[in-house]
């Protein structure tokens, strides 16, 4: 067993990929499910200097936040060609705000064409939060 605050570990799948996750909390939670997905990707940054991105999830349960949020950065390496390695989260209850600093992507050597629902389900355990998520490649 584990017994790191947070991680992450792929799982075996048959066409798609797999990570099983497992944080404090929810916003580690969702830190750790980027490093993850970003970790599949094969993602490195450019050196130099950050850049920020803030952006606003709107709430309704914590399972469409996280694949909301990992959307977000995947729309945000598509569009921007941008990465992200440090965020600073804000819950009022409604929504999450976000924000989001990292570089240029100088290389990705995998895709994801999206995040998914499948068997998502985020569990409180003694140590704080897990859960599975498979993205569509």
């Amino acid at each position: 067993m584990n017994t790191a605050l947070s991680g992450y570990q792929e799982i075996e799948h048959t066409a798609d990929w797999e990570l099983f996750i497992w944080a404090a909390d929810l916003p580690a939670l969702l830190e750790t499910a980027a490093r993850g997905m970003y970790a599949l990707l094969q993602t490195s940054l450019e050196p130099g200097p950050k850049e920020t991105r803030d952006f606003e999830i709107p709430f309704t349960d914590r399972e469409t936040l996280l694949v909301d949020f990992l959307s977000e950065l995947l729309f945000w390496g598509e569009e921007d060609g941008l990465a992200f390695n440090t965020f600073v989260f804000d819950f009022d209850g409604s929504s999450l705000q976000v924000r989001a600093s990292g570089a240029p992507i100088r290389s990705q050597s995998k895709e994801i064409k999206a995040v998914t629902y499948h068997r998502l389900q985020i569990r409180e355990t003694s140590r704080g939060l897990e859960t599975n998520i498979v993205f569509d490649v």
